[in-house]
């Protein structure tokens, strides 16, 4: 999609034109996104009720009502939900702050880069691939710090790698703003790349170690959402700041993240877990404990299955979403763009909800609502065709095909101990992560073969193998203690 033409002396400002393009897909979605302030707004309130419950380990139980089913206790459920230890006051509130804040950060860089990138190939000379790669090489840093930070947070702590994540990410996001070529931009995005990366699996263990079991799913589900704060604050405020400050302007502003991770640093402490894990000392290498029995190597094979299938279909639905509404049904982009907001607007209210279902259902039948729901709506998506129904049909799809990113965390970390808890955030999200990353590739080429309206049909698919994973490799662990 990029316009420049280095030969010609007038692609700066058609880069920059090409940047409001893309710019143009977003905004006409603000309501969508005012919408979505209000939610967070709510949800503001309901974690400050939250924090007040974990001070005093009082209350217990807030608005669920979604699901309508119920859930046969498991064995670790003949109990009340353990609490994973005391909760500090105003400790746990910290913890999440900065968890959310760092998974809001992966969003807004990573969608600021693709607002800029038609500006940047302009006045840098950049040829089509190699703007596209700077994106790859982002997301190929972000799987290898994933895996290489999780190991060390479960080393030397979640608190102490949380802030190293933060602030590599920020320092190569502001060198950037210096890049003279391709050369070394590629390698500052790439190095920042590894730091974005290793946020979301230790801030998803953060989190859960700091929280009380009964309330572990939905603090889980508000990390989750950072990253829909974080792309609501890119389309906001990219559009109004790169007329005035440019592209390198914008990458210096990453430098600010930098602030956060002082925050981090000085107002939380590693969770009490953790320090008694290290008290104890480490018994075994964390990624052994991934495999360390039979039980345990199928509850990560199927967890593996669920991120992957999970990456897979957000990343193969919302890439081509509104080229297929554009080709398909002859919308607008700016018509195009209303009714993707409408999908993303349901995603963020299915993850919200998915962490309340979980906290009161159990996992696995929230899990398998979903993942049902993702079948059927994603097929009969496939099948609208009136503007209405495409608007409807698209917020519920986005519910259940996007909602379940706010159960991995409490699913992880009560499948494995405190050694290895952060080692299987980050390995099993980034295993899918890479798998998720083939998927505009394989929408795009059934979309070529076939039909979009085919693609997508096939693409609800790929959720059954979620269900066979959900019921036959991943046990029930709502509410058991962490160990």
């Amino acid at each position: 999609m990029l316009a420049a033409n280095d030969r010609h002396n007038g692609r700066a400002e058609r880069g920059l034109q090409a940047s409001f393009g893309a710019a143009s897909l977003l905004l006409p979605g603000l309501l969508s996104g005012l919408l979505l302030g209000l939610l967070v707004s709510g949800l503001g309130r309901l974690y400050t009720h939250a924090s007040f419950l974990a001070a005093s380990c009082v209350g217990r139980s807030m608005f669920y009502g979604m699901l309508s089913m119920t859930a046969a206790p498991s064995a670790t459920e003949t109990r009340e939900p353990a609490e994973s230890g005391p909760v500090r006051s105003g400790y746990a509130g910290r913890a999440l702050i900065a968890s959310v804040l760092g998974y809001a950060m992966d969003g807004f860089d990573l969608l600021i880069l693709g607002f800029m990138l038609p500006v940047i190939a302009a006045d840098l000379h950049l040829s089509s691939a190699q703007a596209g790669s700077l994106v790859t090489w982002t997301l190929i840093g972000a799987v290898a710090g994933g895996l290489i930070f999780g190991v060390l947070s479960d080393y030397f702590g979640r608190v102490r790698m949380l802030t190293w994540t933060i602030l590599i990410f920020a320092v190569f996001t502001g060198l950037c703003a210096l890049a003279q070529g391709y050369t070394d931009l590629l390698a500052y995005r790439t190095i920042a790349g590894i730091g974005l990366g290793g946020e979301f699996g230790i801030g998803m263990t953060l989190v859960a170690e700091a929280w009380p079991a009964s309330q572990r799913a939905r603090v889980s589900s508000y990390v989750g959402l950072g990253w829909q704060l974080g792309v609501l604050a890119a389309a906001l405020l990219t559009p109004l700041l790169l007329l005035v400050i440019g592209w390198r302007g914008m990458f210096a502003l990453g430098l600010l993240p930098a602030v956060v991770s002082f925050f981090v640093r000085r107002s939380v402490e590693e969770p009490a877990l953790f320090t008694e894990r290290v008290a104890r000392g480490m018994r075994k290498l964390p990624l052994k404990l991934l495999v360390a029995d039979g039980r345990t190597a199928r509850a990560s094979i199927g967890v593996a299955i669920l991120c992957s299938v999970q990456n897979f279909g957000y990343y193969g639905l919302m890439i081509w979403l509104p080229s297929y509404l554009s080709k398909t049904f002859g919308y607008s982009l700016t018509r195009s763009g209303v009714w993707t907001a409408a999908t993303v607007l349901g995603m963020a209210c299915g993850i919200w909800l998915f962490g309340m279902a979980a906290d009161r259902f159990g996992r696995k039948p929230t899990f398998l609502f979903y993942q049902v729901g993702a079948v059927v709506m994603v097929f009969v998506y496939a099948h609208l065709t009136t503007p209405m129904a495409l608007l409807i049909g698209g917020a519920a799809m986005g519910v259940f095909v996007n909602g379940m990113i706010g159960g991995y965390g409490a699913l992880i970390s009560e499948l494995y101990p405190t050694e290895a808890r952060a080692t299987a955030q980050n390995v099993l999200f980034n295993i899918g992560r890479a798998v998720g990353g083939f998927g505009p590739v394989v929408v795009g080429a059934l979309a070529a073969r076939y039909s979009f309206g085919a693609a997508l049909a096939l693409l609800a698919s790929i959720y059954l193998l979620d269900v066979f994973a959900t019921l036959f490799l991943i046990p029930e662990r709502r509410g058991a203690e962490l160990e």
